[in-house]
């Protein structure tokens, strides 16, 4: 049953709704509207001028509207008098095929007509810095091996605290939270959940994060390296595949028990979910240019040692069982984590990209190659034949451009802008005249 917005506000005390969509490169616009308009932006959508967004439209175009989802209302737990929902964008009585959110809405009807429901759960990790953004906020945050450090908790659980309490409220099912492996640097936990709703909440969590971070004088970044040295903000992702959506789903299409027929099986991954992988790994390298989609991405996925000892991001496509070291690991029965994506990943076209990936691979009945047990970080140089990932953003555009089934699965005109927009960003990128380049070659 559809919420009706209008009755919502008035029953929750709303004044103001947030229309919110995102864009492209992953940025979330929104207009403010008034309860007492909301009836018809229900039906009609608020109006954006897309050209003023990382959207590949120009002035010309007529206007874009965002037509809001009811049933994925957020009404904001630190404002109560306002709430947020994602829209649907729309010009001329069409879907924008390059919106985001269209793209994964398309991916998860065309994944539904062939029994496969994908559910996910996502690691968003964030660090909490000084409002100029130049240092992290905790001065006596310096540990060598920061991981998981009580006293740092501590130090910052008036923000922590807060965000959980509310994706308590919200109903997320939070259930657990941690300083993570760089100084500065934090992890929170929610429940899987529908592809859609995954990326809803994610989208809503960097949304909240930043929110009640400045509300506390600090500013919280997803940014994949924001600090020199120290391991980078990633956004693991946990994919399992059911036979219905929501609570309707009672199997895990995924699960298998345990045997020795394949490498995949003795880990109680069934064929379908070895052929799921296998599109990921076939298409790992163009992925990257979804969900490391930065100039900085590349900064993390082909780090150096970092100061705690290793980066926890891969720079080569190979899988394995319980072993954080590889770009997937399965690690346990009915499920695998695609290590890949980072913090500034697109919340909907990460879920539309696994999605996309791994149909891929099971109408092809993809083959996920031989799977790898050893530490990757320290015996990495005896895997032979594995494709090493995008060494930086040109090169990944590049191989999801040669990748012509990845991007008519995620959809020709959302290809198009996409690499368009990007390779646009890739040039301003390269046309930056940087400190590097004074200090290195000036005396040549």
């Amino acid at each position: 049953m559809t919420i009706d917005l209008a009755a919502y506000a008035k029953e929750n005390g709303v004044k103001y709704f947030m229309i919110s969509f995102t864009d492209l490169f992953g940025g979330q616009r929104a207009k403010l509207v008034p309860a007492r308009a909301i009836a018809d932006m229900q039906e009609d959508g608020a109006g954006f001028a897309g050209f003023a967004t990382w959207l590949d439209l120009t002035p010309a175009h007529p206007d874009m509207l965002a037509v809001p989802d009811p049933n994925a209302v957020i009404q904001l737990p630190w404002n109560k008098e306002i709430a947020w929902v994602p829209g649907n964008c729309v010009m001329e009585g069409e879907d924008v095929a390059q919106a985001p959110r269209n793209v994964l809405r398309r991916l998860i009807a065309e994944a539904a007509e062939e029994g496969m429901h994908v559910k996910t759960g996502i690691e968003a990790e964030f660090f909490l810095l000084t409002p100029e953004g130049d240092q992290i906020s905790d001065p006596f945050d310096t540990a060598e091996k920061p991981c998981y450090d009580q006293q740092a908790m501590m130090r910052r659980l008036e923000v922590i605290r807060e965000i959980s309490d509310y994706m308590l409220e919200l109903g997320w099912g939070a259930y657990q939270n941690d300083h993570e492996d760089a100084n500065g640097q934090w992890e929170m936990n929610w429940d899987f959940d529908d592809a859609l709703a995954t990326a809803d909440k994610h989208s809503f969590f960097k949304f909240m994060a930043k929110s009640v971070a400045e509300k506390h004088g600090f500013r919280a970044t997803f940014m994949p390296k924001p600090v020199e040295g120290l391991t980078g903000n990633g956004c693991h992702a946990h994919i399992s595949v059911w036979d219905a959506p929501g609570d309707k789903s009672k199997t895990n299409v995924f699960a298998a028990e345990p045997s020795d027929e394949s490498q995949t099986s003795e880990l109680g991954l069934s064929e379908k979910g070895r052929h799921f992988l296998g599109g990921i790994m076939k298409h790992a390298s163009a992925l990257a240019a979804i969900t490391n989609p930065t100039v900085n991405s590349y900064k993390r996925i082909n780090a150096p040692r970092t100061m705690s000892g290793a980066t926890w991001a891969p720079n080569t496509v190979t899988w394995t069982g319980n072993n954080r070291t590889h770009m997937v690991r399965v690690p346990g029965p009915g499920r695998f984590e695609l290590r890949l994506p980072d913090g500034a990943v697109n919340p909907y076209l990460l879920q539309a990209v696994i999605i996309a990936a791994g149909l891929s691979g099971v109408r092809s009945k993809a083959d996920p190659g031989k799977r790898h047990d050893i530490d990757m970080y320290a015996e990495g140089h005896k895997v032979r034949g594995a494709p090493k990932l995008p060494l930086n953003m040109l090169d990944a555009l590049r191989e999801y451009d040669k990748d012509k089934g990845l991007k008519a699965a995620m959809g020709d005109e959302f290809s198009a802008a996409y690499l368009k927009m990007k390779h646009q960003e890739w040039n301003s990128f390269v046309t930056h005249f940087s400190q590097w380049e004074k200090d290195n070659t000036l005396d040549i």
